[in-house]
């Protein structure tokens, strides 16, 4: 490209000064690190010994912090060059890094300061500073630097200003070194040379980066769109959507990095970061918690952190699928444990749900939390009036007042009611406790009694109970499950005479609770069992009418004794009721097919939202909050604990309104810090999120945004993409590629009538020798099949095809990612979500749309849109009636590119 001279003798001049200054970063960064003494390290020297342990720990945080900046900062110096003119028309020159900027160097400005965004805005924007001096940006440079033997480069260099570019320049360094040597080319021959090298060098537009490993991109700059979206505040719930390659995921790890660093934060956030922390028991850098819906990006999402300096281990990214069996096993007790407890087993193809559930599932989740609300109030009345209709006065007494505080609330929030139950605590608990010890010590008396009458009697008890454990085929009494579930030790021995004596306990009282209920207890739960056992070895008629009646005042008066914890630890089972319920009406569930203990993990969703949703009312007011150590309260405090600063969720339209509201239920109430990204069109699940009316339910002020410059593919395959949209019916959106891209690439290639596999791997195999002699490396390329157990099948085929190029193709099983960046790997379409290849090739597409006729489109879009340049596709038959109006956007083979389109295919 020919630059006039004044333009030329500019960009040396920038080349000079910015190659230099990228090795004066370098050198400082790399000074410190091997001086060894960071902030923390020299102030802890002049620390007493009196100096609380968390200030220690706060300058040793801040000391590891400022070592990771040097690192960083030694391998990559800057990444912008900004050159801005205020008011007085004084220029000043800014270097924008990646980092935190290294002492010195007055004109070294973080990428997450405010100061930053000058390096994403364009040309002639007015930009004003933290100190109020209104600038204008004249001219700007993204750097990719790189440390050569003989000093510092900066590649692909994308350089504007008012009067030319944007120009993409090769090398930095090869720019100066030609200046260096026009003088001594004397002969013709090398000048002609030097000439057309410095043409070469300088390229007039942005150049395409090719992409030669498997990820996700680097994009060190954000555009100006992006960069406005990830500078918002802390405290707000966003929602990205766009097309495949517009940048949504680097935006949204961009934010996490700055809202972590609390040295960016507005003061603002600051102080709520502060307000919050104490509560929490967990530092700010690690209160976030992002969600993904498959492993394999899991793995390349922690990459993309690991380049923006963010620690992500596993327990921060996480699979829905896994935290929800956590939460719902270790937190909440819905599952079931070998240490007992828990309500549910969770069984994934569990034939549990109707169409209806599945269509509606906003609708199905609000029947449940209103029934089983209703249901949890309309138990206290009942319990209040049995308690007002018992014999003792003073049982009356609290009956009647604990009606008057439930007659007060009326139609008032659970939280008002909880608070105005508070104040009879003490007497309900030692009520409560009066009557147990009066009730336990009749059943000690005659269990004595029968000791008196035979030593071994518990021995024998015992080795029942054994036999019993090891049949594993009790059923459950679940009316007395529900009317003691807080009369047992969950930490009871499960072995031996202690084991025996509080099987005994049990039984008695579930007897004598059913006989004064008037039911009859199961003969096949494990209470039945036992007391068919023990036949007249239990109390006497008069003692078991006494107890009988006792323990239903128990269980009425221990519904007020910790009404938090009841009304929460009851959603699991009040849950199993209205299931039970619908069922008989033949609403959200099928009638038959599965056991009482069997949960779908979509019905795990609503039983887990409905908790978290139940606990965050309830914590999100200031008096609960303020009082959350006191008895009333103090049940929600380990929810506290599973609350995080950020919420982030990539590819948010895989999971369903339901999850969705779960990830956003984790948000630290006071906070309420959620940001998520997705693309209806590239929906990969039958009950992921549809629309916006969907995810505004999770979030009534959810802030929607749209972005749709896509940075990855080509023009053909961009074009190719918004076809298939309007073919198939999708969300219409309107992608365009980055202004002065060469976005030219090469027309996708198709194959149809090959249903044999030779045919297949033989044009795969010409496919990728052509792509390497085009690119002159091979750069990253991926081949999708349609089931798991064709991924060994077509990689060993294609190994042997490739053998003599030397080019290697690994099966990815399971999603994995193995194998070196310049292997070729096969993957079931189901796991590619969310990562780009140079190169991609989808075997069998008319085969995909008899496997998964409700998400063909979807998939298609998907994996066709993981392409950045070259796209192959085959059909055993023919290409599919839906997507038949795309044929012309295909050729049989690539030519390079602006070659005729004559050749044979080999």
């Amino acid at each position: 490209m020919e630059l006039k001279t004044e333009s030329k003798q500019h960009i040396e001049q920038v080349a000079g000064e910015a190659l230099t200054q990228l090795e004066s970063i370098a050198a400082a960064a790399n000074g410190k690190l091997r001086d060894g003494r960071t902030l923390g390290s020299d102030a802890l020297a002049s620390i007493n010994t009196m100096t609380s342990s968390s200030a220690i720990q706060k300058l040793d945080q801040i000391s590891q912090a400022n070592r990771e900046s040097y690192q960083v900062l030694a391998a990559e110096p800057a990444i912008a060059r900004v050159v801005v003119m205020d008011e007085e028309g004084e220029e000043r020159i800014y270097y924008i890094c990646r980092t935190s900027p290294v002492s010195g160097f007055p004109n070294l400005a973080s990428y997450r300061a405010p100061v930053g965004r000058l390096a994403s805005l364009a040309i002639g924007t007015e930009f004003t500073l933290p100190n109020g001096t209104v600038v204008e940006v004249l001219e700007r440079a993204q750097l990719r630097p790189a440390a050569l033997a003989d000093g510092w480069d900066s590649r692909d260099t994308v350089v504007e200003a008012e009067d030319f570019g944007p120009i993409t320049i090769e090398s930095l360094r090869a720019l100066l070194t030609e200046v260096a040597g026009e003088e001594v080319t004397e002969d013709i021959l090398g000048q002609l040379l030097a000439e057309e090298t410095v043409k070469a060098n300088i390229i007039d537009g942005v150049r395409r980066s090719v992409i030669t490993k498997m990820g996700l991109r680097d994009q060190p700059i954000l555009d100006q769109y992006q960069d406005e979206i990830f500078r918002l505040p802390l405290d707000k719930r966003l929602l990205i959507l766009g097309p495949p390659g517009t940048g949504k995921t680097t935006t949204l790890i961009r934010r996490l990095g700055q809202k972590l660093d609390t040295a960016f934060l507005e003061e603002g956030e600051q102080h709520l970061v502060e307000t919050v922390g104490p509560g929490q028991g967990i530092a700010h850098a690690n209160s976030w918690l992002m969600f993904t819906p498959t492993e394999l990006l899991k793995q390349y999402l922690k990459e993309a952190f690991a380049r923006e300096g963010v620690p992500a281990p596993d327990q921060r990214i996480r699979t829905w699928q896994d935290y929800r069996r956590e939460l719902a096993r270790n937190a909440f007790g819905v599952l079931r444990t070998a240490s007992g407890g828990g309500t549910f087993i969770l069984k994934d193809g569990l034939p549990s749900l109707s169409a209806e559930a599945l269509d509606h599932p906003i609708q199905w989740f609000d029947d449940f939390d209103t029934w089983q609300r209703n249901t949890y109030v309309q138990e206290l009345h009942e319990a209040a009036a049995l308690l007002r209709e018992a014999n003792a006065p003073e049982v009356q007494s609290l009956g009647e007042r604990l009606q008057n505080i439930l007659a007060r609330a009326g139609d008032g929030t659970l939280a008002s009611t909880f608070g105005s139950l508070a104040a009879e605590l003490p007497k309900v608990q030692a009520l409560v406790t009066s009557l147990k010890e009066a009730s336990d010590g009749k059943i000690k008396a005659a269990l004595n009694l029968q000791l008196n009458r035979n030593r071994t009697f518990l021995d024998e008890l015992a080795r029942f109970i054994d036999g019993l454990q090891q049949t594993q085929t009790i059923d459950t009494d679940e009316q007395d499950d529900l009317d003691a579930d807080e009369e047992e030790d969950t930490t009871a021995p499960r072995t031996g005479r202690a084991a025996a004596l509080n099987a005994y306990m049990q039984a008695v009282r579930a007897e004598a609770r059913a006989i004064a209920s008037k039911r009859t207890l199961s003969k096949t739960s494990r209470n039945g069992k036992i007391i068919e056992w023990l036949g007249d070895r239990t109390l006497t008629e008069a003692d078991r009418a006494a107890v009988g009646a006792s323990l239903l005042v128990q269980s009425n008066a221990r519904r007020f004794v910790n009404p938090v914890k009841r009304y929460l630890d009851g959603i699991p089972k009040r849950y199993r009721a209205f299931r039970r319920e619908r069922q008989q009406t033949g609403n959200w569930y099928l009638n038959k097919g599965f056991e009482a203990r069997d949960i779908h993990p979509l019905e795990l969703d609503i039983v887990l939202l409905a908790i978290l949703r139940a606990a965050g009312d309830l914590i999100s007011k200031p008096n609960v909050q303020r009082d959350i150590d006191s008895p009333a309260w103090s049940s929600l405090q380990p929810i506290l604990g599973y609350y995080r600063n950020q919420i982030l969720v990539d590819e948010a339209t895989d999971f369903s309104p339901i999850q969705l509201a779960c990830m956003a239920a984790l948000a630290h109430p006071r906070l309420r810090s959620f940001f998520a990204c997705g693309d209806f069109n590239q929906r990969l699940t039958t009950w992921g999120a549809r629309s916006a009316d969907e995810l505004n339910w999770v979030f009534a002020d959810l802030d929607i945004r749209e972005i749709t410059v896509s940075y990855r593919q080509s023009k053909q395959l961009n074009d190719l993409a918004r076809a298939m949209i309007r073919a198939v019916g999708g969300t219409e959106q309107n992608a365009s590629l980055p202004a002065h891209v060469d976005g030219v690439g090469v027309a996708p290639a198709l194959l149809e009538h090959a249903a044999e596999e030779p045919v297949i791997v033989s044009w795969l195999a010409n496919r990728i020798r052509e792509i390497e002699r085009f690119v002159g490396q091979l750069p990253s390329t991926a081949i999708f099949v349609n089931s798991e157990n064709d991924v060994a099948p077509v990689a060993e085929a294609l190994n042997a095809a490739l053998a003599e190029h030397n080019i290697q193709v690994i099966a990815c099983r399971e999603g994995q990612a193995v194998g070196q960046e310049t292997n070729v790997r096969v993957f079931d379409i189901q796991h590619i979500k969310g990562l780009e290849f140079e190169a991609v090739f989808f075997i069998g597409i008319d085969q995909l749309a008899a496997l998964h006729p409700s998400l063909f489109d979807k998939y298609l879009y998907v994996g066709t849109t993981r392409a950045a340049t070259y796209l192959g596709v085959t059909c055993d038959g023919a290409l599919p009636p839906v997507i038949e109006e795309l044929r012309p956007l295909f050729g049989q083979h690539w030519q390079a590119p602006g070659a005729d389109d004559t050749g044979t295919d080999q």
